[in-house]
């Protein structure tokens, strides 16, 4: 009983110091138990006969829990910081004669108290982050959204033995910590800082492996325009292939002449003013490398090189590893950024309390570079994370759009058919025998096939050369009507193109400038004046690698030859998920995979609808629920940095009072510090990440523009960057409203 109220007094004293750590963890159990509500036995939404929530079930449950793990280490960071904050007063408990076990398990237990009221607090809460997630999860179904509030047993037991055990394992850790530190080390742990970033050893080993794999980058920029060098190539490739030579060559030029400079060999700070030249020279040329990285991928796509996706992988990492050398290397000198405006600019160094402020800023930062780097670094990752979430779930659903446009699609390849006798010519009749058997009626039905305007194009088969191939009038029309647009015309001796939608402007008018008349097997065509239609038709009407379609006059296709045999279908009812599986299961018997002859496919939106959706829903939250994560965990790293200098601003800012400096100077010396201290990686990972995903948006616009809309894109981003910075507002005010009341000894003291 009397270690109980011991417990209790100390939870009770400590209150401060476990706020940030409470509001965190209810968050993480907020968000934990939102995510995983839907996946609950006793989850019941009404979604239709097309969908099954079983499919996605287990592949929630395990990709939130993954992205969990990484509660770990925010629980291991946060009780590192707590034993820090109370390591003078277990020393003097154990002066006083409690054994260290003790101590030990009181701690543990106070730890374990707020963790459970945390995990309760954020269950109750996770009632209302669950109706988000059901929001979105029937916003990605394409159904209403009603209001009811449930607790889901067994989904609240998940939570309650996920973070126990996190809890355990941490409070295992804390015990054998505890039982270590000498206690003279505890007495004196309020006064040690992190280690001079100026001592530390992780930025010289950074570059000594970025120098590392300069040299790996050359190489390889050499080795790959040696092998892929064309002279008939346009500028831009010639300019690529030079770019990712020279920038790193230059880079590791700048290396070599570093090492052979004597200045860095004689003297302590001309040693670190040396070193601090090499990080700046390559700072500038990790950036142009990094430029020249990126424009591989779109370079290669736009002019069709034969580089190969293993060649866009390797300068994909490239591209990573120069953006995370820039950004160590901006932190690293980011001190020498502030001490140079401090001395070169005398009349902002002693304007008002700057000099004060500029003390403040300095010490911390250079005794916590290597933190607010990874920070850096992982607060660049979760913005990305964020802003890639509407871009890849818009693509995936817009993506689904142009797949599923039929309720049943059967369609061949002849890729690796040789032989004109083995080319398709089938009705597939079962499956109207099937349709009948189960009661599904079909409301329209199209058979048809797909020619070559040339019999000899049937032996063309390089990549990315496939031939166009061609579709008679009366089927595309046919195709039109089941998809409700209006029928066209054509005389017999013209043709027209339907394209993708994925299809860019600039391509169809260069094709079509190159393709103003055809020669085919029927004769001679020439391009209507409405040569270029765009109607969403599904995508296995085209050939492969191509964008488009001939539409020529049934006169002319009799004479064609027919490489591919499609037929589709739509029903006057949704074909139930269960029977959409039979029919797919039976096909596959009909016309089961080989490697050499026609390839067969069935697609039904029944089966695809479910399992895309899923995925996308998937993908969504995990993604969602990983960036929030991400940056809960950075800020309150960056909240508890400043927290952990509170005793010390008492004494500081009390001499500043002493001297006469008002309150509300005092607050603003906090609030600048603040700014710099989360605004510096904030400022830095938002700049990296908007340039990051811009260059992305940009490389994958033909995408954008026809599945997901640039509007909606532009909506969606705009409501994350809102998120974010609400979320950042958030840890900022607590941050600086505490920090304010600790320099005033405010309720400060706990005896």
């Amino acid at each position: 009983m009397l270690y109980f109220r011991m417990i209790l007094r100390n939870a009770k004293r400590s209150a401060r110091d476990y706020l940030i750590y409470f509001v965190t963890m209810t968050l993480c159990v907020t968000l934990f138990y939102g995510f995983l509500s839907v996946t609950s036995r006793y989850y019941d939404t009404d979604l239709g006969v097309e969908y099954d929530l079983e499919f996605m079930s287990d592949g929630m449950k395990l990709a939130i829990c993954l992205v969990s793990l990484l509660l770990f280490f925010l629980i291991w960071y946060v009780n590192r910081y707590m034993i820090r904050r109370r390591q003078k007063e277990f020393a003097l408990q154990t002066i006083m004669g409690m054994e260290r076990g003790v101590t030990a398990a009181l701690f543990f237990a106070e730890t374990l108290i707020m963790g459970l009221l945390s995990v309760v607090c954020g269950i109750l809460l996770g009632m209302l982050g669950s109706q988000f997630i059901t929001a979105m999860l029937l916003q990605s179904y394409g159904r209403p959204f009603r209001l009811t509030w449930t607790l889901f047993p067994d989904t609240a037991v998940l939570t309650l033995l996920f973070f126990l055990l996190a809890y355990l394992i941490m409070g295992a850790w804390n015990t054998r910590m505890i039982r270590k530190i000498p206690v003279i080390d505890m007495l004196h742990a309020e006064r040690k800082n992190e280690e001079d970033f100026r001592k530390s050893r992780w930025m010289p080993v950074l570059t000594l492996l970025y120098g590392i794999l300069l040299c790996w980058m050359t190489a390889t920029g050499i080795s790959k325009a040696y092998f892929y060098w064309d002279p008939r190539y346009a500028l831009p490739v010639h300019l690529m292939f030079g770019f990712n030579i020279l920038f790193p060559g230059a880079a590791l030029l700048y290396g070599v002449l570093w090492l052979m400079m004597p200045g860095k060999r004689v003297g302590k700070k001309k040693r670190e003013r040396s070193f601090r030249v090499l990080i700046a020279g390559w700072l500038f040329l990790s950036l142009a490398s990094a430029c020249a990285a990126a424009v591989v991928s779109p370079v290669s796509m736009d002019f069709y090189l034969p580089t190969g996706a293993g060649t866009l992988n390797q300068y994909m990492m490239f591209l990573i590893a120069d953006i995370i050398y820039f950004i160590c290397a901006l932190i690293y000198l980011a001190n020498d950024g502030i001490c140079m405006i401090k001395e070169r600019f005398p009349k902002i160094r002693y304007r008002g309390e700057n000099l004060f402020l500029f003390g403040q800023i300095i010490s911390k930062l250079r005794t916590t570079t290597k933190t607010v780097t990874l920070i850096c670094i992982t607060l660049t990752l979760s913005i990305c994370l964020f802003l890639a979430v509407p871009f890849l779930a818009g693509w995936a659903d817009g993506y689904l759009e142009q797949r599923s446009v039929y309720d049943i699609q059967i369609s061949t390849q002849y890729n690796d058919t040789y032989e004109e006798s083995e080319l398709p010519d089938d009705d597939y009749d079962f499956v109207t025998a099937y349709l009948e058997e189960q009661k599904i009626k079909i409301k329209d039905d199209c058979t048809f096939s797909l020619y070559l305007p040339v019999r000899d194009e049937f032996d063309q088969r390089v990549k990315y050369d496939f031939p166009v191939a061609a579709i008679a009038l009366s089927d595309y029309n046919h195709l039109l009507t089941m998809r409700g647009y209006e029928p066209i015309t054509l005389d017999d001796d013209e043709f027209t193109t339907q394209w993708q939608s994925i299809a860019a402007e600039e391509t169809k008018k260069e094709f079509l400038a190159g393709h103003r008349e055809l020669a085919t097997d029927g004769g001679r065509l020439k391009l209507s004046e409405e040569g270029i239609h765009d109607f969403a038709l599904g995508e296995t009407l085209y050939n492969t690698y191509t964008d488009l379609v001939y539409v020529f006059p049934d006169s002319i296709c009799e004479n064609l030859l027919a490489v591919n045999r499609n037929r589709y279908i739509t029903t006057e009812e949704t074909v139930p998920l269960e029977k959409a599986l039979e029919l797919e299961q039976i096909f596959s018997e009909i016309y089961p995979e080989t490697e050499q002859g026609t390839h067969y496919y069935i697609r039904t939106s029944s089966q695809q609808i479910n399992s895309t959706t899923a995925m996308t829903f998937i993908l969504r939250a995990a993604m969602t629920y990983g960036a929030v994560v991400l940056l809960v965990i950075c800020f309150t790293i960056l909240a508890l940095q400043q927290l952990s200098d509170l005793p010390d601003w008492k004494q500081r800012f009390g001499l500043l009072r002493d001297m006469g400096v008002e309150d509300s100077h005092i607050s603003r010396i906090i609030l600048m510090q603040l700014g710099v201290w989360f605004g510096i990686p904030v400022l830095i990972s938002g700049t990296v990440s908007a340039v990051v995903m811009g260059y992305f948006f940009r490389m994958y616009r033909a995408q954008i523009s026809a599945y997901i809309g640039k509007a909606e894109l532009t909506v969606q981003t705009g409501a994350i960057a809102v998120i974010l910075l609400g979320l950042l507002l958030c840890y900022f005010v607590s941050t600086w409203q505490t920090c304010l009341a600790g320099s005033a000894g405010k309720n400060w003291r706990r005896e």
